[in-house]
């Protein structure tokens, strides 16, 4: 925490249900926080008072986060302040333009508190390290029938690189996950569809291993089903005679 404790952040985001969430994430972690509406806003502000790093939304009203980006890296005084980028990541192209407006790195939504703090970590510790060196560059590259201008410098290029594939990594987990809850649903779904042996007198079911068990057990077993407890009228009748004439 030695390296984050009290350094300041610039989080820019339009929508102020984000921006208190995000804040109060961030100010739990010991950062200062200051926050901006649009990107104009943001610049307005980095230029005031330059924050240890920025956290911008991409789509926003006025100037979106690829221009903020943009701005900041082709500003003499904040050109090496570390830009995050809150994507979507919905397809590669966002990579490209995060590389073509210098971007450092990126955070796809919806993020996991305990990630976004680690990447945040992460960039402000490589800063240290990477003080004064300089690799800037200009690759020009098409992709999807269009040019991109890419002025990043090698490091960042290789950081955002290295957060599309942690992000691909994560979200391929999420997937293996999602689709082992899938198969164990459909497999419940299976043996709910079998034809169940049920005793015609006391309602027992016999399971699998041949034992006969209550019919709520075996649901609980078999089923994400979940039971309350309570009387039909006819046994409410029988057990109960004058709370059914209450009743009735």
């Amino acid at each position: 925490m030695g390296i984050m404790t009290h350094a300041k952040i610039l989080l820019v985001e339009d929508s102020s249900t984000q921006a208190l969430k995000l804040q109060h994430i961030l100010e739990e972690n010991s950062f200062v926080v200051t926050t901006a509406k649009d990107g104009q806003e943001g610049l307005q502000k980095a230029r005031q008072e330059p924050p240890d790093i920025v956290i911008t939304d991409v789509m926003m009203p006025v100037m979106d986060g690829y221009e903020l980006c943009g701005r900041i890296k082709k500003d003499a005084m904040l050109r090496r302040i570390p830009v995050i980028l809150l994507t979507t990541l919905s397809n590669p192209e966002d990579i490209l333009k995060g590389l073509q407006c210098g971007a450092d790195n990126f955070i796809t939504k919806p993020y996991e508190a305990a990630h976004l703090v680690s990447r945040i970590e992460y960039i402000l510790a490589n800063q240290k390290l990477r003080k004064g060196l300089t690799s800037d560059m200009a690759i020009e590259i098409a992709f999807a029938g269009q040019q991109y201008l890419l002025t990043s410098d090698r490091i960042q290029i290789l950081d955002l690189l290295l957060a599309s594939f942690e992000t691909a990594v994560r979200k391929n987990i999420e997937l293996e996950e999602a689709n082992r809850q899938l198969r164990l649903a459909v497999q419940t779904i299976d043996k709910l569809g079998e034809m169940i042996p049920i005793c015609c007198h006391c309602k027992k079911i016999r399971n699998d291993k041949g034992f006969w068990q209550q019919l709520e057990s075996y649901c609980l077993e078999h089923s994400i089903a979940e039971f309350t407890h309570g009387l039909c009228p006819d046994c409410e009748k029988e057990l109960y005679p004058e709370l059914h004439k209450q009743n009735s």
